[in-house]
């Protein structure tokens, strides 16, 4: 029997794709907010295409805020963007 591919939604296109192909934003027990490419982290998670434009529609349409019930500085957004275009070139 074939096993059950986990699915999840992007927050910026919101298309549903396997689990493996999107990148997890989490907000750590702390606060923090970051990229986790590996999925593992602890806390809550947000689910993104890995690229650069749903990521700047999430921003947009304040998904990820919507997400984590928080105000996210401008800051973090900056460096979630330079992380997405490192991650998705190395």
């Amino acid at each position: 029997m074939q096993r059950k591919i986990p699915m999840r939604q992007c927050v910026g296109c919101r298309e549903m794709r396997p689990k493996k192909e999107l990148v997890r934003v989490v907000k750590s027990p702390e606060g923090e907010i970051s990229l986790d490419f590996r999925g593992k982290a602890p806390g809550r998670g947000a689910y993104l295409c890995p690229n650069c434009e749903c990521l700047k529609h999430a921003i947009k349409v304040k998904a990820l805020e919507r997400a984590f019930d928080c105000q996210i500085p401008q800051a973090v957004y900056d460096t979630l963007l330079e992380k997405m275009e490192v991650g998705a070139d190395g």
